[in-house]
């Protein structure tokens, strides 16, 4: 049955500006870069974690460039990762604490936006 969630899509308009983002400013690693269609299928690593990201647009798709993704990443120190991040040009908001932890939001260079919190 179901053990994981091996992958999620991240909708882009420009495969090479998003893979120099997540992988120079983020820190994920390719897994694979291949064609697929009039695309790549660019797959990446998370250092550390089981799932990865995968930077494809499926067709007809493309109105979902530019939103928020539906998700969340986690990290151990919201506070460090901002700190990281900001320093790298990161597009990213000051942290929030909040009962359930704290979180801050950034945006890729598609305008998609993505919220980072800890546990």
């Amino acid at each position: 049955m179901i053990r994981q969630l091996k992958f999620v899509s991240i909708p882009t308009r420009d495969q090479d500006r998003a893979l120099a983002f997540w992988t120079d400013k983020m820190g994920f690693k390719v897994a694979t870069d291949q064609p697929m269609g009039h695309q790549r299928w660019i797959e990446l690593t998370i250092p550390g974690a089981q799932t990865g990201v995968v930077l494809f647009t499926p067709e007809g798709h493309e109105d979902r460039i530019g939103t928020f993704f539906n998700g969340s990443f986690q990290c151990d120190d919201v506070d460090y990762s901002f700190t990281q991040l900001r320093d790298r040009g990161v597009d990213i908001s000051p942290p929030e604490k909040q009962p359930w932890g704290n979180f801050t939001r950034f945006r890729d260079p598609d305008g998609n936006s993505f919220i980072l919190s800890s546990r």
